[in-house]
This record gives structure tokens, sequence and C-alpha cells, in this order.
């Protein structure tokens, strides 16, 4: 990988690199990857440049950003602009976090499926929702691509956060033109559980992970040169918070014998034995946590976030603002990518790319999760090998979806859009063709203003949904569905409120709390 615009060599970089955040109306994903770049010595000079296609969300976040900053000590000056090819003028790294479609469009990729039983905690990586959302996202990563490739620096770095995570990254090596990195905080967030289930601390346990985005396996773990991969089943059974919260995980690694990064609801709805009966989903999940498996959890607490935050932001103003130091730095990968590559100082992550050989048997187009390197002579990926069959089963159905979903995005094809449906796991278990072809049209119609290469496909599925016969839909909640809380609610307890609004951006980050 070339080095980006501005590198000068050895210790020394061009202060002046611009970075330029994408959907930054973000609540609190923007300004904590801000703060982990500005606690860099070396980078407490760049160019930083916010975009969002919501001026009130743009505003809010830029004033709270800003005045971390200024708190710092530091004289840069955020460039906010909803004019997106203006925002990425010159930029030597583009980070990447938008949902297209906002709450309106996430909740019919909940609510939609729920009629034809499909009962999703998340919905944003595959399944339903996830497979619509990339529909969604697709046709505006295309768009951004191209606004980069003609307004960015020649050597611009696209790191990608927004999810589905591989479909969009996909789409953005495949025909964006653009270098995409597709970064997820999942490896870390299960690297500090399984530290936890045995009783030490993370940066003693030694990991190898490998897979796809959000089903990525760890295939070995090691403590002081002594192999813990076989003992790890035991060690969650026998942990009093895990053995409750983490049932679908625990029952995956006792069946492949490998644990899986993604939180139980989202590992729920990627395979097709957790929660395609009613009955049986309350026997898999914990009401405790969203992330544990709550019926459209991610949706409620987005929801309410974005309402708190609305809400109480004159408050969020009046906090202590964040301080830039680097033990306050979140485990997140993009700050230590850049300053890798600016610095030349090494960093080891797991990073989404183009498979290209990396794990042997998984398809070279696909979007893998595995480690990697960073340094002043780029990311360098390791050679993972061979996958365990069972493992490397269970991703190859995921990307199988994946590359359906993909060129259908990029086509307007809704026939490969069908068949990504019936070919996800979860959707097959409960739905049958017919269903499927009518439930793909009723999303169909419900993201058309999200969808414009689905035009032709759009209006004739209309025309079906209104002329009949249709098939008879449940009315149907879900199994393990939560009040939204209202705002007044959420005051009763502001630090819970405030800690949901951060969690609503992408999840927890629990390698570090």
């Amino acid at each position: 990988m070339k080095q980006p615009d501005g590198w000068l060599g050895g210790d020394a970089f061009m202060s002046t690199i611009k970075i330029t955040f994408i959907g930054a109306g973000s609540i609190g994903f923007t300004r904590g990857l801000l703060r982990d770049l500005l606690s860099v010595p070396e980078l407490q000079s760049i160019s930083v440049a916010f975009t969002d296609i919501s001026e009130p969300n743009l505003e809010m976040v830029t004033k709270l950003c800003q005045r971390d900053i200024t708190e710092n000590g530091l004289s840069i000056k955020i460039h906010a602009t909803t004019d997106r090819r203006e925002a990425l003028k010159d930029a030597n790294y583009v980070i990447c976090t938008i949902r297209v479609g906002g709450l309106e469009a996430f909740a019919s990729d909940v609510d939609i499926p729920l009629k034809y039983g499909v009962d999703q905690c998340v919905g944003d990586t595959l399944c339903a929702g996830g497979i619509m959302y990339g529909q969604r996202g697709i046709a505006e990563m295309l768009n951004i691509c191209r606004d980069i490739r003609e307004n960015a620096a020649s050597d611009v770095l696209l790191l990608n956060y927004a999810n589905p995570m591989a479909m969009l990254t996909w789409a953005c090596n495949k025909y964006g033109g653009v270098r995409t990195v597709g970064l997820c905080h999942g490896v870390q967030g299960g690297h500090w559980q399984i530290a936890e289930a045995f009783g030490l601390k993370q940066e003693e346990v030694d990991i190898i992970c490998a897979g796809i985005n959000h089903q990525t396996w760890y295939i070995s773990i090691s403590h002081q040169g002594k192999d813990l991969t076989g003992e790890l089943l035991e060690a969650f059974e026998r942990h009093e918070d895990f053995s409750r919260t983490e049932k679908v995980r625990i029952d995956m690694l006792r069946r492949f014998g490998y644990y899986s990064t993604e939180s139980n609801g989202h590992l729920s709805e990627y395979v097709p034995w957790y929660r395609k009966r009613p009955e049986e989903i309350g026997e898999w999940i914990d009401l405790g946590n969203w992330i544990n498996g709550e019926t459209g959890g991610y949706l409620r607490v987005c929801t309410e976030g974005r309402s708190w935050f609305e809400t109480d932001f004159p408050n969020w103003m009046k906090d202590a603002p964040l301080e830039y130091k680097s033990e306050l730095r979140s485990h997140e990968h993009g700050s230590y990518i850049i300053e890798a590559l600016q610095t030349g100082r090494v960093y080891r992550g797991h990073f989404n790319v183009v498979n290209n050989g990396i794990i042997s048997n998984l398809p070279d187009d696909a979007i893998i999760e595995a480690p990697g390197y960073v340094d002043r002579n780029g990311i360098s990926m390791a050679l993972v090998g061979d996958l365990p069959l069972g493992p490397a089963a269970v991703c190859n159905v995921s990307i199988s979806v994946q590359r359906l979903a993909v060129e259908a995005a990029v086509h307007g094809d809704d026939k490969l859009l069908r068949q990504a449906f019936m070919m996800d796991p979860l959707v097959g278990a409960v739905c049958n063709p017919k269903e499927i072809w009518q439930m793909v049209d009723e999303m169909l119609v419900a993201g058309s203003q999200w969808l414009p290469q689905y035009g032709t496909a759009i209006a004739a599925a209309k025309q079906r949904l209104e002329t009949g016969p249709l098939l008879p839909t449940k009315d149907y909640k879900g199994a393990a569905r939560l009040k939204v809380k209202s705002v007044e609610e959420m005051q009763q307890d502001r630090d819970a409120a405030n800690r949901n609004a951060g969690e609503s951006d992408k999840g927890k980050d629990r390698a570090k709390q």
C-alpha cells in the first residue's frame, strides 16, 4: 500500500493531513474516534472535516467536538458542512459511519420481517434486515466512492465502520474504485470476554481470530505459551455472567469448537437454529441488555438514544469535555491505523479486507476479517490458512448471501435480492419461497426512497401488493420485545441514558471498560 499524500518518511509527516468523517452526526462514535486520533501527539495538528445529511445532528456533534478540542488546548477548527464533496476535498483519510435511511428505514427492517415470523435482535449485518440495509447502504456508498475519487487525495484510504460491514466494504473495493478497509470492535470485545472468563488480564491473553465480520472465530487462544483454546467452553460455562448472557455463543462453541466474536443477539440471527421458533427464543436470550437477544433491541436503543441526545444536548455541553490522553483511547482500530501509517509505529489489529487467499478455504472475492499489521509500509495481512471446517462452513453460507446481496444492490437486480433472502439461514428456516417473495415486495416498497436502483422492481412490487391476492401475515410483535422508553422515563437515570445514547452508535467496546 502506498503512503497517503503528505507522507515524508521516517518519523516525520505533514501535520496537515486531512481526515474527513462521513456520517459525522452520529452521537458518540464520531466524538470518540476524534478523541482517539487527537490523543496521538503527532496527530494534534491535523485538518478535520465533518459531513452529514442532517444539519441539526451535524451542528450538535460539531459543537461537542469543538468544545473538546478547545478545552484540550488544541487549535484545530472543525470544518463542518452538509456538502460532502466539499468535506472530501484533499482528504487523506475518510472515516465512514453512515446509516442510510435512519431510524425510519431501520424500523421497517425489523417490523416487516416480524409479520412473516422472522424475529431479529439487530438486523444490520445479515438476515432480512441486514440484506435490505445493505441495499440502501451500497447504493449510497458507491456515490460516496465517486465523490472520494473526484475530490480526495489521490491515495486516499477509506476506513469503513458502517454496517453491513462485509457487504459495504465488498462493494467499495469491487465497484467503488476506492481502497477500503472495514473496521469493527467485535474481536476486541470477545478478546476481553475470553480473558475475563479465564480470570486473566486482556493483555496477557494471545489470540488469533479469523473469519468474516461478526462471524470471526478465535481459532487460537494462549497464555504464557499455554494453549487454552480447548478449555474455553468450561470457562464460559462456569462464568456467572456469561453463562446467562451468552447462551447462543456458548452453544456454538460447544458444537463447533470455537468461540465467535459477535454478541448473543447478533449471532442468534445469523444462523438458523436459535430464533426460528418463537416459543424457544426465550431459552437462548437474556433481557438484561439489548445486545443479548431482545427482539428489535438495537432499534429500541437507537430510538431512545436519538430522542435523548436531542433533548439532553444542552446538558452534554455542560458536562466535562473528553480528555485527549493516550490511556483513555478506545480499542477502535481507526486511530491506530492512521498513527501507524503516519509515524511508522507498528500496530496489530483485525481488519476487513478482500480475502485473496488470506483464509484459504473461504472464497477469494469475499471480505474476510483477519489479523493484520500496520506500519510505515502500509497494511500487511497475515496468511491464516484454513479455518476449521465447521466455522468455515458457517462463514461460507453467509458469504453466499453477501455476494448475492452485493450484486443485487449494485445492479438493481431484485431476483438476486430475493435469492439472497432465500439463502439467508434464518429467513430460510422460517419462511417458504412465496412468503419470501411477498416480504421482499413489502420491504422494497417501504424503502423505495432509498433504493434508486430498484425503480422498476419497486413499481412491480407495489402493483402486486395493491392487487393481490396476498398471503396472510402475522400480527407478531416478537418473542422478546421491550417498550421504547420515553424521554421522561430516561430522565430518571441520566447516566444510564447517556450510556445508552453512546451504545446506540455502534454497540459497546467492552474491551476497554
